[in-house]
Formats: C-alpha cells, structure tokens, sequence
C-alpha cells in the first residue's frame, strides 16, 4: 500500500485516531530519528501482517503432513500454518505473528487465515494500526512449477470499515535448492556500532 497518502485504506474513526499517534521514520508522515516509534526500530519483531508487507526478502517454504513452516530472511523469523483441518483456539492468546490455519482451495491455491496477533505490532512501516480483532487473509497461488503470487487482505472492523489488499499478486520464483538465505538480524550491540561508527562521521 503507497504511503503516499493517496490510497489510504478504509479507516474508522478509531483507527484514524491510533494512526495519527504512530511515528513512522519513513513516508509522508515521517518523523526525525529521535521521534521514531516503530516497535522494529526497537528490535521488537514486526508481527503479521507486516513480515509480508516490509523487508519480504528470500523466503523458505517447508511443507509437512500437517503444517507449513515460512522461514523468513528479515530477523531470521519462522511461523507455522497449521494445515491439518484444526479450527482455531477459541480464545487465543495474543502472539507477535498471531495463530495461522491454511485450507488448499484448489490445487494451485493455499488460503492462510491468521488471527490472535499482537496489537503492539504495527500493519505495516507506515504505521497503519490493528486491535485486536484483527484477521490477515494470505492467499498464495502457485502460477507455475517456478513462480507464486501473494495477496494480502486486512479484516479489522474496528480499524477499517471494510476489509482491504495491502499486497495484490506479490510475485515469487524458485531460487535453486543450494542458495544460501543470509541472516539478516535486528542486533542492538551492531545497531550501536554502526550509530558508533557512522554517526562519528556526521559530526
């Protein structure tokens, strides 16, 4: 979704309330360094929707019987998508990425619903907020042997008025089996080296 304010999704009165409270350091609405308050910036991990929606890097996709582990490059995050039939908890617990189940709704097309996430993470870098009632939809769809697309939905009727795409038809392809996925790692003792290092330069 451009943070150009242009194409704003669908807020409530609420959620247009909680965005004016967020700090971005980026966007239309970016503020100075000292400012920021993104919890990522703070090496708190960004939660879903937003690991599809900032820094989707190589991804790794381990399949099983019974569930589907992402492995994501960005802070070294893995998830699991229950794909065993189980309904979710009636009463889950909040996580930072949230409790995902995913039905094949054809043979091409994996739907992903996630719901329980934590409302201090926010949608997206741009600082767009959730609560709790929060419901991502994932719908990844296998084009081909070497490509996936991926479309994310945002359900939040305390947030949005009506559900809306932050991410139409993201295209994946195939990297070959021996490609080494770097880390990529939110640290505090390399964050302060680099300020350390780079900031004696500005001075």
């Amino acid at each position: 979704m451009p943070a150009d304010g242009k194409h704003e999704p669908p807020f409530t009165p609420l959620g247009l309330e909680l965005l004016s409270r967020t700090k971005p350091g980026n966007g239309n609405r970016e503020v100075l360094p000292a400012d920021i308050g993104d919890p990522v910036f703070f090496c708190n991990p960004q939660g879903m929707p937003r690991e599809d929606l900032y820094e989707l890097r190589e991804t790794q996709i381990l399949q099983t019987p019974s569930k589907i582990v992402m492995l994501y490059e960005f802070d070294k995050i893995w998830r699991v998508i229950w794909t065993d039939g189980r309904e979710f908890p009636k009463d889950p617990e909040p996580r930072w990425f949230g409790y995902s189940v995913g039905r094949w709704v054809d043979d091409t097309t994996l739907v992903v619903q996630t719901i329980g996430t934590d409302e201090r993470t926010w949608v997206d870098k741009a600082g767009r907020p959730h609560g709790g009632d929060l419901r991502v939809e994932e719908r990844f769809h296998r084009v081909d042997h070497d490509h996936l697309e991926l479309t994310v939905t945002i359900d939040d009727p305390k947030m949005y008025t009506k559900p809306w795409v932050a991410m139409d038809k993201f295209p994946f392809h195939l990297l070959a089996d021996d490609f080494d996925v770097r880390e990529m790692i939110c640290s505090p003792a390399e964050t302060s080296e680099y300020n350390r290092v780079v900031g004696s330069q500005t001075k």
